[in-house]
Formats: structure tokens, C-alpha cells, sequence
């Protein structure tokens, strides 16, 4: 993985809530698996999903980016507490709730939640891993010009960088729900938009000029573990050539590496209406190995 570095180090904090998810996984003697959000998203985005793995036979967690509020008002009202989370901070706070689990759980990840995933699994710390539009790292080299508007909101000042970027609903059409109506993408803008921190996006950004940086993923780890990579088709925010791109990198494992393009979906397909289509896809691939 390569050095970390002292902003990856800061101490995160698990909270009460992911305890208590925690030794709830742990009482249950079932297989976990760990949902990771993204960008200008809450964990609260994968409750649908969560439900639906609980009842195929899964102990679920959601745990938040450190400092996460818990609803879309409390975080829309408090946006600076997102500031200042780089990759290697929020990949160290994932490890930390994973390593109290008493086994290897699946990873579901969506955008840089998807990055992190595959960081994860290249830490070992993954029984098989779903990454569903996920931001690149370092090697993936397409740099599709959709790729780049979506990600000007906090690229275009360069004092983003330590600031919490919120959307505008332009924005957010353009980069989340441009594949659904105009009603639909006013519904999921009010459900689950929140502030972002920009960090991560500079982080990305740069990754492919930075030999240190944290946007760095162990592609040849022995132990990384099953990985499916999705797409969808109409995706601005990560495009296919990112994620073909990505898939390309992985395959060097001796492990399964899989990759899906979902026709006619943008980058919301974890929760716009089409949501289950894109969530029966990774339970599967999820079941085949746990």
C-alpha cells in the first residue's frame, strides 16, 4: 500500500451506533457485510440494501465516514463537520470496524465508497468485495471529460480542498441523476444529497502524480478476495473507461475479478427506483463466495 501518511493516521472514533452494529454482527453467527457510501451521500443510502441482505441471510453495518451526521437535515444544517476526511483517514476508520468483526465480511461499495472497498480488500481485510462506480486510484489513467464536471463543484477553488463542498441540484442531476426524470431526480436530490468533503476529490485528482499518495490500491494482495466491479452505462461521474479501466488493473489478481456494465444508469442506481436490479447483481456475486 505504501506510506501512510500523517492525515491517514489522525484517530478516528467508532461510534455508539457502529458498536452496537458490531456486536450485533458478532451475536449472530452470520456472515457480515459492510456498506460503504461515497460522496454526498449518508450511510442511511444503503438502508434498502441492508434490508435486503438481512434477508437473504446476512448480518449487516453501516458504518458512517467519521463524523457523519445521522440525517440529511442535521447534516445540511452542520455541512463543515464533513470537512478535512481524506481517503487514508476514512480506509483507517473502515478498518477499524472491521477488524472487531469476528469474521471476514463482504465490502458493497459505491463511488469512493467503492475505492475504499478495493483499498480494503487490498488490506486482506475482504472475504469478497462489490465495487459499484468507483472513484479511481492510482494507474487508472481515463479522465473522461463528464468525469471532470461532475467532480468542478469542489475541484474549481483550490480552498475546496479543506472545506465541505455541498451540490446544487444542477449539479446533482448532472453528476448523480441524469439517467432518471426530472421529478425522480428532485426526489433524490431532497432524500440524500449532503455536503461532501472536498479532500478526497484533490486526492484523486492528483493520485497519478503523487507516488505516497493514499488513493493507492494493492491490486496484487493474495487475499484480496472475489471482486465485482459495476458500472452503469450512462454514468458521468465514473464512466465506464474508469471502471474497464480499474477492472483492467484488478485482473492481475490470481482472485475472481468480474466487472457488469448496468445498461441505461447513472451514477444514483444504488438509490434511484432501479436500486434492486443493481443490488440482486451484488448479492449474487456476493452469495457465490459467502
Amino acid at each position: 500500500m505504501g506510506k501512510r501518511t500523517a492525515t491517514a493516521n489522525r484517530p478516528t472514533t467508532i461510534t455508539d451506533h457502529e458498536e452496537s452494529q458490531i456486536e450485533r454482527a458478532n451475536g449472530s453467527g452470520r456472515t457480515p457485510v459492510v456498506f460503504i457510501h461515497g460522496l454526498w451521500l449518508l450511510p442511511t443510502s444503503w438502508d434498502r440494501w441492508a434490508e435486503l441482505f438481512e434477508d437473504a441471510g446476512y448480518t449487516t453495518l453501516t458504518p458512517g465516514w467519521p463524523d457523519d451526521p445521522e440525517t440529511v437535515e442535521e447534516a445540511n444544517a452542520t455541512r463543515e463537520v464533513f470537512a478535512n476526511k481524506s481517503v487514508g483517514e476514512v480506509a483507517d476508520h473502515f478498518e477499524d470496524v472491521i477488524k472487531k468483526l469476528d469474521k471476514k465480511p463482504a465490502l458493497v461499495g459505491h463511488s469512493f465508497g467503492g475505492l475504499l472497498a478495493q483499498i480494503l480488500a487490498g488490506r486482506g481485510l475482504s472475504a469478497v468485495s462489490v465495487a459499484i462506480d468507483p472513484a479511481p486510484f492510482r494507474g487508472v489513467l481515463p479522465l473522461p471529460i463528464s468525469s471532470l464536471r461532475s467532480a468542478s463543484p469542489a475541484l474549481h477553488n483550490p480552498a475546496n480542498r479543506h472545506r465541505a463542498v455541498p451540490l446544487t441540484y444542477e449539479q446533482f442531476r448532472f453528476a448523480f441523476a441524469n439517467a432518471v426524470s426530472e421529478d425522480e431526480a428532485k426526489e433524490l436530490y431532497e432524500t440524500f444529497a449532503v455536503p461532501a468533503p472536498g479532500e478526497p476529490l484533490f486526492q484523486a485528482a492528483a493520485a497519478n502524480l503523487n507516488p505516497w499518495t493514499e488513493v493507492k490500491v494493492n491490486t496484487k494482495k493474495a487475499d484480496r478476495g472475489p471482486l465485482l466491479i459495476m458500472d452503469g452505462e450512462r454514468d458521468h461521474t465514473v464512466p465506464w473507461a474508469i471502471a474497464n479501466a480499474s477492472y483492467k488493473r484488478q485482473r492481475r489478481n490470481d482472485g475472481v475479478t468480474e466487472i457488469v456494465k448496468v445498461p441505461n444508469r447513472g451514477h444514483a442506481l444504488t438509490i434511484d427506483s432501479g436500486w434492486r436490479e443493481v443490488a440482486d447483481i451484488a448479492l449474487e456475486f456476493v452469495k457465490r463466495f459467502v
